[in-house]
């Protein structure tokens, strides 16, 4: 049984730096890509960012250059290190395998970025 656990998020002003973390539990985690997504109120999930199993990534437009995905495989972890914050990008953020599995959503973490 796979379970997707998401930790980190939080309260931060705009500027600001959150580090997440995803543990993907009970799975060969080293066989899959990964990837993170976030879901703002009144809209639709969507992918941050992508990691393959080889290590190469991908971003949304919107947060090139503030974010970045990196994975380890040892301790089935997947990260999101974001970095210039903006209030725009406060949403419930998920991890998941890339493509998404819908029965594999987790709880998400909360970030919101206010003043």
């Amino acid at each position: 049984q796979v379970q997707v656990v998401e930790s980190g998020g939080g309260l931060v002003q705009p500027g600001g730096s959150l580090r997440l973390s995803c543990e993907a539990s009970g799975s060969i985690f080293s066989d899959y890509d990964m990837g993170w997504y976030r879901q703002a109120p009144g809209k639709e999930r969507e992918l941050v960012a992508g990691i393959t199993t080889g290590g190469r990534t991908n971003y949304g437009d919107s947060v090139k250059g503030r974010f970045t995905i990196s994975r380890d495989n040892a301790k089935n972890t997947v990260y999101l290190q974001m970095n210039d914050l903006k209030p725009e990008d406060t949403a419930v953020y998920y991890c998941n395998f890339l493509p998404a599995i819908r029965k594999y959503w987790g709880q998400g973490t909360q970030v919101t970025v206010s003043s």
